[in-house]
């Protein structure tokens, strides 16, 4: 008798401009010039926040630095697509996330430069710290998923990791959750294709990330991450289905990561100067900007007056960092739980830091 075959796995990939600045007409109108160029604008401002950053940790003005550099894209076009009443699940690099979404750039320069306060998010915006223990968050954006939608409330939460956060058991404790309970979240993998120093190759024998939603009962697609109008519609797409009903969706992103893991790190002892050249002629911002240009959105003059305009705020809230007062080292022990301890009270008053 022969096997029977109860279920197979279909993943499909989402482009709507390619690496030449051309747009499927069948997918384009689905995003709108309007929300295209916006994103353009974002892109720009979280590409001069970064090089900003970089420039600060070089100088000793903050500490180490994950670099946003090459994945734009995947950032600035999933962060758009949902609305300020979702909540986000950052890891430690997305900022560019944050600064489209309108988070304070001095709180995340304070925050990068060691003063947690730069994680206390401000009223009116939705967002967790950042989580830099690899996938630790991913279930903590499940059960806020799965509490929104216990409560009746027509929201969403989105988490984002990278291909390295993919081969955790976070990651597949957060995925079965989510299937099982049908949650309204969205997970978001920037598959950047590295790990640190691990390649993508080395964390699962899958052909994609996207597939391993199969495998906990629910859909999972794999988008250019570098193409931001196809990162916006996947993720509007599935916060649709989400916030009726539908349950989660994997968005796998596949693009690069252009830099260092972080400024701690040196990427050519691992990698090719080949490959990160290739895949420098990819970036999202140079793709853009190809299709802005063809349909008349672009012109080298509204591009410098973006950037300077970025250059100028971005400096505005470095200097706004710079000049908040440090943090008070009583903080240290004041914040651990959310109620001192009786060790704590004494540690507090033998180091004259008071109550």
């Amino acid at each position: 008798m022969p096997l029977e075959i109860i279920e197979k796995i279909e993943v499909k990939r989402l482009q709507i401009i390619n690496e030449r600045g051309e747009a499927d007409p069948e997918l384009i109108p689905s995003v709108s010039d309007e929300e295209i160029t916006r994103c353009f604008e974002a892109m720009i401002l979280a590409r001069v926040f970064n090089q900003r950053a970089l420039s600060l940790q070089r100088e000793g003005r903050i500490g180490t630095y994950a670099s946003i550099l090459g994945q734009e894209a995947s950032q600035v076009g999933s962060a758009r697509a949902f609305s300020d009443d979702d909540w986000l699940f950052p890891s430690f690099r997305e900022s560019g996330v944050l600064v489209a979404k309108g988070y304070p750039m001095w709180m995340l320069y304070r925050y990068w430069a060691g003063d947690e306060r730069g994680m206390k998010c401000p009223e009116g915006l939705n967002i967790f710290p950042m989580s830099v223990p690899v996938g630790t968050h991913v279930p903590h954006a499940m059960g806020a998923a799965w509490a929104m939608k216990l409560k009746g409330h027509r929201k969403a939460a989105g988490v984002y990791f990278g291909d390295g956060g993919s081969s955790k058991g976070d990651f597949h404790e957060g995925l079965n959750f989510a299937g099982v309970f049908k949650a309204p979240v969205v997970f978001l993998c920037q598959n950047n294709q590295w790990a640190i120093s691990v390649p993508r190759s080395s964390q699962t024998a899958a052909k994609t990330i996207a597939q391993k939603a199969s495998a906990h009962g629910f859909e999972g697609i794999q988008v250019d991450g570098n193409d931001v109008a196809a990162v916006y519609k996947a993720t509007k797409d599935a916060l649709e289905k989400a916030k009726n009903n539908g349950g989660p969706t994997l968005i796998e992103c596949f693009t690069y990561r252009l830099d260092d893991h972080t400024t701690s790190d040196d990427a050519s002892r691992y990698r090719s100067k080949e490959e990160v050249e290739a895949w420098r002629a990819k970036e999202p911002l140079l793709r853009l900007r190809l299709y802005l240009e063809k349909i008349g959105k672009w012109t080298k003059g509204y591009e410098e007056s973006v950037t300077k305009k970025a250059e100028e705020s971005v400096d505005a809230e470095i200097k706004k960092a710079e000049a908040f007062p440090p943090p008070d080292p009583a903080d240290l022990i004041r914040y651990t739980y959310a109620e001192l301890t009786l060790r704590q009270k004494k540690e507090m008053k033998e180091s004259g830091w008071g109550s």
